[in-house]
């Protein structure tokens, strides 16, 4: 994304209902942005739950800060660990670097760093992490009674439950709950399967994510011999979750009293941020739009927006008590029926110039992201394709080389490109 694309002046910006989008670097942070987040969510170089990512430098908060402040968006930092002796003076020392920066928010799940950075920075607001395992209206109260402005309710929670801790906690304290990506299988994310198995502490955002790895039953005596946990010879992935979608479901989660819808996934690609945080906003969109955003039906092009990024089977979470969120036992990775195969690089008298990320050959379907928008939809022609010299090519074949092609409107320069994958494929993220 770039700065043509100029929705500052176009895009609505809310308090509530509130649409957070992650962020793993500078990059994904714009494009969340861009893409209408009304906050982001990301982590500096040290003391967040997600150590995978690039994270920001203090330098690239400042300019993180910067840009969303300019389009009417917000800043929270993590800071969520559950920290160690050793680490509680580094963790004051950053706290007051991010209270100089100004950032919005930072999200904490230990309550002595809570209370250190309610002395330390008495105007920046506290977000209590989903890791605290706030399940009742009496944790959230206390909370807000200690200076917390936020709770991010825990994963497991019915919508019933949300909706009664809403009705017994003051209009002040917000409440956030996760709406879309992946799950795990631990009590809101606090797990040491990792840690005994790897040494890699995932309550320090080190994660080796063993949830998802595939598994045999070993019978003591009989060494080296597997015995397949399911019927099939494949192993089992037993603890390996599905992801969670509320995307349909959204009306319900503004009606049960959410201040704010939170998208998983500081390590995903800016493609899969940009996507997923468009679809919610859009759906947030037309769901305050309506009288009741619970009798709110989506259209069919927003609907099928989570099955164009990565992702695994979808379920609705412990949302509904009715449909319980099972495991993929039988496979792991990501389903991928979509990839990147552009970017685009201008748009002049009915051609549109791109940089080519995968190939694209004629008669491809290909679609444009736009922001709080349906997507541009072409079909590339047999005699479409010219390269940067304007001579004429079987296909885009090559990727980080320019090419143009025939497009009916005028799109926006930095936008995605994407078209269906040839085969579908299941590949770890």
């Amino acid at each position: 994304m770039n700065e043509s694309l100029n929705t500052a002046d176009t895009m609505i910006r809310r308090t509530s209902p509130e649409v957070l989008a992650p962020a793993g670097n500078l990059k994904s942070f714009k494009a969340a942005i861009d893409f209408g987040a009304d906050a982001v969510y990301c982590s500096g170089k040290m003391f967040g739950m997600r150590s995978a990512p690039k994270n920001l430098s203090l330098e690239e908060i400042a300019e993180a800060r910067d840009y969303a402040h300019a389009r009417g968006a917000r800043i929270y930092i993590t800071c969520n660990i559950l920290p160690r002796n050793e680490e509680i003076e580094g963790i004051r020392e950053y706290i007051g670097q991010l209270a100089d920066i100004g950032v919005d928010a930072i999200i904490v799940t230990d309550i002595g760093v809570m209370m250190m950075a309610h002395r330390i920075a008495p105007n920046m607001e506290l977000h209590v992490s989903t890791q605290a395992g706030v399940t009742n209206w009496l944790a959230a109260n206390e909370l807000h009674e200690l200076g917390a402005k936020r709770v991010v309710l825990a994963r497991e929670l019915s919508l019933d439950t949300v909706r009664g801790i809403r009705a017994n906690v003051p209009d002040d304290l917000d409440i956030e709950a996760f709406v879309h990506g992946s799950m795990c299988m631990a009590f809101s994310g606090r797990c040491l399967i990792s840690n005994y198995l790897t040494g890699r502490d995932g309550n320090h955002g080190e994660c080796a994510q063993p949830c998802r790895w595939k598994y045999h039953l070993v019978e003591e005596k009989r060494p080296g011999q597997y015995f397949p946990i399911e019927e099939t010879d494949k192993g089992s992935y037993i603890f390996n979750s599905q992801d969670m979608c509320m995307l349909e479901h959204v009306g319900d989660v503004i009606g049960a009293g959410v201040t704010s819808l939170k998208i998983e996934g500081r390590a995903k690609s800016v493609y899969y941020i940009s996507a997923m945080t468009n679809a919610y906003k859009c759906a947030v969109n037309l769901c305050m739009e309506a009288d009741d955003p619970r009798n709110v039906e989506l259209p069919d092009w927003l609907k099928a927006e989570p099955y164009k990024v990565s992702h695994r089977d979808y379920s609705t979470g412990f949302w509904y008590p009715e449909h319980k969120v099972t495991q993929n036992a039988d496979r792991n990775g990501y389903y991928r029926d979509w990839v990147l195969v552009g970017e685009t690089r201008g748009w002049e008298n009915g051609r549109l110039t791109f940089m080519g990320h995968n190939k694209i050959t004629p008669g491809q379907t290909v679609e444009i992201l736009r922001p709080g928008q349906p997507p541009v939809r072409i079909e590339s022609a047999d005699d479409s394709f010219l390269d940067a010299d304007g001579v004429p090519v079987a296909a885009a074949a090559y990727p980080t080389r320019t090419f143009s092609m025939a497009c009916p409107e005028p799109v926006a320069d930095g936008l995605m490109m994407r078209s269906p994958a040839p085969n579908r494929t299941l590949k770890a993220e």
